[in-house]
């Protein structure tokens, strides 16, 4: 069939299935150093007693059948290994099925870490990964020309991405519509990078014309995806540069580089596409099954973007294969952070020696500048930002991460910038404080050098100490 392939878009076939490999890299690799601490078997969260409670059918995965660190770990470094070989090219030297099956292999251990991650992996850039990750599977490789229907899907993706974030916003908080929201965003967002001191400085008519060009992005740019090329292509373009404009405001993990990996998929490289043979028939029949498939499904999404109630990222099946995103439908006008202290004194008193925990992202010593993390996601400290928020968010897990700094457990020291006590002497007592954050004035940030200034609230959790350290001590 001449109308089932578009040889036209083989390079931006090839920049795209390269680029989704780096993030599932990425992804991979995030989960690899930080899941003992997270999901392990002394986790905060463990997997073993999730998938006890967790039908198989509600939330498939491999360590449904079974689990050990071990196990975990060695699916977690293969997604590297076969991210890493994706990346150099390696679907592209197989017969097709078997460059099918290669990136089928990544979707299927992803799949498997987010079905049982709980509130780890509770983000809408989880499963668009996932989602874009099984479309990436039928894409083809050098033996057939990119599938036209694909690369529609992959534009339909696009569209719910962008279309559903700005409905959200100007559904949801009044600021949006007043333009106002970016007076408060930088500040309050989960976690700062190192410009977002300065994008908040910016003269506040910037921010009403930032926030008034996220519309257009957002509500007007996405249904040019579907117009004719080269009118496609300066959408896609467009929609890039915003993205690059919020990877420089923010730490936002790699939702909006695969954002912007979706855009390339849009994008006509004029280069001259090698000549391919035919699709096979089975290969035509496949793909065409599972297009008609994911139309179907995606019912669910465009019911739930046009509904005055609509919510965000939320998946509608338990593989992930179409899901409703979205991002920031209310913004916080005041920074919250708690702030974990511990102590080595015997009792514990307003007075003792308190040493403060630092975290590699979130905002702590008012001294220490935020840093570029993403696209690595440091999952403790966006779930640290919530806890701010609300003690409910943090309500499964904030204690036993209390309880293994009182350990000093080395895997979840890890997950943080410094502890202040060292290995072989624990802490005896460790608390929690509410502070109140606000960034710095350009003469503030002059004559203290602190991109931050906080301010004591109130305690949010009292000094603790291991159950049965009284009768040790």
């Amino acid at each position: 069939m001449d109308w089932f392939t578009a040889s036209d878009y083989w390079l931006s076939r090839l920049v795209f299935q390269r680029a989704l490999a780096g993030v599932y890299l990425v992804a991979f690799l995030t989960a690899a150093l930080q899941f003992r601490a997270l999901l392990g078997s002394r986790g905060m969260l463990p997997i073993p007693r999730h998938v006890e409670r967790m039908p198989f059918k509600a939330a498939p995965s491999l360590f449904h059948l079974h689990y050990s660190d071990r196990f975990f770990a060695a699916s977690a470094w293969t997604g590297c290994a076969v991210s890493a070989a994706l990346l150099a090219g390696l679907d592209s030297r197989l017969p097709l099925w078997a460059g099918m099956l290669l990136w089928l292999l990544p979707w299927l251990l992803y799949l498997s870490i987010v079905n049982v991650g709980q509130t780890w992996y509770a983000f809408g850039w989880e499963s668009l990964l996932l989602e874009v990750g099984f479309l990436a599977v039928f894409l083809g490789n050098d033996d057939v020309a990119p599938p036209i229907v694909v690369l529609f899907l992959l534009r339909w993706i696009l569209f719910r991405v962008e279309f559903g974030a700005g409905l959200i916003k100007m559904r949801g908080d009044a600021c949006w519509r007043k333009l106002t929201c970016l007076d408060h965003h930088h500040e309050t967002q989960p976690m700062p990078g190192p410009l977002s001191w300065f994008f908040h400085h910016l003269p506040r008519p910037l921010h009403r014309v930032e926030v008034a060009a996220n519309h257009v992005t957002q509500l007007v740019v996405p249904v040019l995806l579907f117009t004719p090329q080269p009118l496609a292509t300066a959408a896609a373009a467009l929609m890039i540069v915003t993205q690059l404009w919020l990877v420089l405001s923010g730490n936002f993990s790699w939702l909006n580089w695969i954002t912007i990996v979706l855009a390339l998929s849009a994008v006509e490289f004029p280069y001259d596409a090698p000549s391919t043979p035919d699709a096979p028939l089975w290969y035509e029949i496949v793909v065409l099954a599972v297009a008609a498939l994911l139309v179907y499904l995606s019912y669910h999404p465009v019911t739930n973007m046009v509904s005055r109630r609509q919510i965000m990222n939320r998946s509608f099946d338990p593989l992930h294969l179409v899901n409703t995103y979205g991002a920031f439908g209310s913004v916080s006008r005041i920074r919250y952070e708690v702030v974990v202290e511990g102590t080595a004194d015997d009792v514990p008193r307003e007075d003792s020696d308190w040493r403060e925990y630092e975290f590699k992202g979130k905002p702590g010593d008012p001294r220490h500048w935020p840093r570029q993390f993403a696209p690595y996601h440091l999952r403790l400290d966006w779930l640290m930002w919530f806890a701010a928020l609300s003690p409910g968010y943090a309500g499964s897990w904030f204690g036993t991460f209390v309880e293994r700094l009182l350990e000093n457990d080395r895997d979840t020291l890890k997950l943080l910038r410094r502890s202040p006590f060292p290995p072989d002497a624990p802490p005896r007592y460790v608390r929690a404080r509410l502070f109140r954050y606000r960034y710095t004035s350009w003469r503030e940030l002059r004559e203290t050098g602190a991109c931050w200034e906080r301010t004591y609230v109130r305690e949010y959790l009292p000094p603790t100490r291991l159950a049965g350290m009284a009768q040790r001590s």
